[in-house]
């Protein structure tokens, strides 16, 4: 049976595949959210009475996640010695990674669905009002599911590409936090000084999301410092990303599919 990625989406909530003032007015509304402070979070995206269907698909292939662990700083960059020990260059955090690649969510998949909706892609793209804007070609990344387990989280970081596309789909026990500071930095500066406040846990530059099974969130990370806080208990966290890129044809280096989907493949 062909799966319906509006089977799933509380589309009355949402009317994202109508064009018409409802779903003119949607969009306005979540690019002045994504304007401000460069995050958006569509809460009930998803209908709750289908919310353990994803979670099953989920617990179908989390066996296949690839699992990773390296010591970063915020920007992915080496060490640098010339600075001093307090400068975020040089602030370095574990950080542990697994992801499912893509190729684990075929036709039968409802997350593989959902990304090749005609209406999703369009409705997101105006809702960052993206010119370059168009499906990661990647065959392991457009479509993942990141898991996490406790003891795992995601240390500050800044995204290497302009934005993302996520969809809550089951939270640990407790933790998993998603915290960020809105606009840290720019195209023009860095600002170091603000981010060192922020790894130094100034709260007053920091927001806190709890995103609960079924919220979408858009959001720009290039400029936003964020992190996920550590996870607690035996169940799993799993988030789905649905990934875009600014250029057509895009895919992973070799070296970055490696590290994040433990294989290669021709393309």
């Amino acid at each position: 049976m062909k799966i319906v990625a509006s089977d799933y989406i509380d589309t009355v909530r949402y009317p994202i595949s109508i064009h018409g003032p409802a779903r003119t007015a949607l969009i306005d509304d979540l690019n002045s959210s994504i304007v401000k402070d460069g995050c958006v979070v569509l809460k009930g995206f998803l209908r709750a009475e289908r919310i353990d269907e994803l979670v099953h698909e989920c617990d179908r292939v989390e066996t296949h996640g690839h699992r990773n662990f390296t010591r970063t700083n915020p920007y992915f960059t080496q060490d640098r010695p010339d600075l001093p020990t307090s400068h975020p260059l040089r602030r370095f955090y574990d950080r542990s990674n697994a992801f499912v690649p893509a190729d684990n969510f075929g036709p039968e998949s409802i997350l593989r669905a959902i990304f090749d909706w005609p209406a999703f892609s369009p409705f997101i793209k105006q809702v960052l009002d993206e010119e370059k804007f168009f499906p990661y070609a990647d065959p392991l990344a457009d479509v993942t599911v990141n898991l996490a387990e406790a003891g795992n989280g995601f240390p500050w970081h800044f995204d290497t590409n302009n934005y993302t596309v996520t969809l809550a789909i089951q939270n640990a026990e407790a933790g998993g936090n998603f915290e960020y500071s809105p606009r840290v930095r720019s195209t023009i500066a860095e600002n170091y000084d603000i981010v060192e406040k922020v790894l130094d846990d100034d709260r007053s530059l920091i927001h806190t999301l709890r995103l609960e099974p079924g919220d979408l969130q858009i959001f720009k990370g290039r400029y936003s410092l964020h992190r996920v806080t550590p996870l607690l208990g035996s169940r799993k966290r799993y988030v789905a990303i649905f990934s875009y890129v600014e250029e057509s044809g895009m895919v992973s280096s070799p070296q970055r599919a490696k590290e994040l989907y433990g294989r290669v493949l021709p393309i």
